[in-house]
């Protein structure tokens, strides 16, 4: 359920009209269907796609809010009884690596003896281009990947067996460009957040990652949840990062607050097994954009970027397998007496996000099939 000020933006269909999309607001137990509904810009909704309403801009968006917030003649379905569907077209997808808790753990594990983080780490917020066509709505079954490893004297192929999670934010990008945006532009191009789980196969991953970085051990699939929250919904978590006090070049730079107080919750077969905080991501979303269209590259409606893992200072914390069981040397122990290094067929993830005050912002679920 969702509170009253949430009102995230999704896809639906209903169970009278199985085969018509349609756009929604989700609000308490109940979707409000905007396809039906009397709100401004009404038309933006009717084709089943939140892609006209994203490109339409930052004015729209908060025109439509305000109505929806002061109350909207329309018919609602049951949240409940809804089938969800990938809300918009998702044009490009870049996954960066934000967490310096999480850069730092996998540094120790892979590189002992030697700094955690690369020399470049503090100076730009790395990250990699993914595969916007294996983006894939919440509830969908994941398959296991198969791929290159090697752990011998030559590499093999066969499933991956070290499958893992990565739990994450994603943006949402509303308004294209023709160019670089700059950290002040965030907010008129951004729409909204939405959870993301990059599952990612680490034995596949760490064969062929050298010298190019991440490829088919990331690219066979990325969850995302099926709820947009909008931006200024948020407007009131909003905090410093800690890049803010680090010596950046000029276009990283950044004065407002643009971090965001969110806690996540990851599930294991229905066990708690971390809670990442992502108010302690180094970066923020606005210098992840910033740096992502520096060169030149351009947005479109659609496009997705995603913080990366989010993890935190302290144990239970971390958002990943590998982080939580030291890449596998030490395993999980599930209130059920199962133990776990890795994913394993059958078995069900769950992410889930929250405001300090306990705000439910949706979640993004996932089922490994072999």
């Amino acid at each position: 359920m969702f509170d009253a000020e949430t009102l995230p933006y999704g896809v639906f269909t209903a169970a009278d009209q199985p085969g018509v999309r349609r756009v929604g607001v989700a609000t308490g137990a109940e979707i409000i269907d905007l396809s039906a509904a009397r709100v401004p810009h009404a038309g933006l909704f009717a084709d089943g796609s939140l892609d006209p309403f994203l490109a339409a801009g930052p004015d729209v968006w908060s025109e439509v809010r305000a109505a929806l917030l002061a109350g909207v003649e329309g018919p609602c379905v049951p949240l409940a009884g809804a089938v969800p569907h990938l809300p918009f077209t998702v044009a490009d997808y870049v996954d960066f690596y934000a967490s310096e808790h999480h850069a730092s753990n996998l540094g120790r594990l892979f590189r002992p003896g030697q700094p955690p983080l690369t020399p470049n780490w503090k100076h730009l917020p790395i990250g990699y281009h993914g595969r916007a066509g294996t983006v894939v709505v919440s509830g969908t079954e994941v398959r296991r990947p198969s791929g290159q490893t090697k752990t011998g004297e030559s590499p093999v192929f066969g499933p991956s067996a070290r499958l893992d999670i990565e739990a994450e934010l994603g943006f949402v990008v509303g308004v294209p460009s023709a160019g670089p945006v700059s950290v002040d532009d965030f907010d008129r191009h951004v729409f909204g957040v939405c959870l993301l789980n990059d599952w990612s196969a680490r034995d596949i991953q760490a064969w062929e990652y050298v010298p190019l970085g991440p490829f088919l051990g990331k690219s066979f699939a990325t969850s995302v949840s099926p709820w947009i929250v909008p931006l200024e919904a948020l407007d009131g978590l909003r905090v410093p990062v800690p890049s803010r006090e680090t010596d950046l070049l000029p276009y990283l730079r950044e004065t407002a607050d643009r971090g965001l107080d969110l806690r996540l919750e990851v599930r294991l077969n229905g066990h708690v097994v971390s809670r990442p905080p992502y108010a302690s991501t180094h970066w923020s979303p606005a210098q992840m954009l910033a740096h992502m269209t520096v060169n030149g590259a351009t947005l479109r409606t659609g496009d997705l970027f995603a913080s990366g893992t989010i993890s935190g200072p302290e144990p239970g914390q971390a958002g990943s397998l590998i982080e939580l069981t030291r890449a596998g040397a030490e395993k999980l122990t599930l209130p059920d007496g199962t133990t776990r290094a890795f994913l394993e067929d059958g078995d069900e993830v769950v992410i889930s996000l929250a405001t300090p005050g306990g705000a439910h912002l949706g979640e993004v679920a996932g089922r490994i099939t072999g």
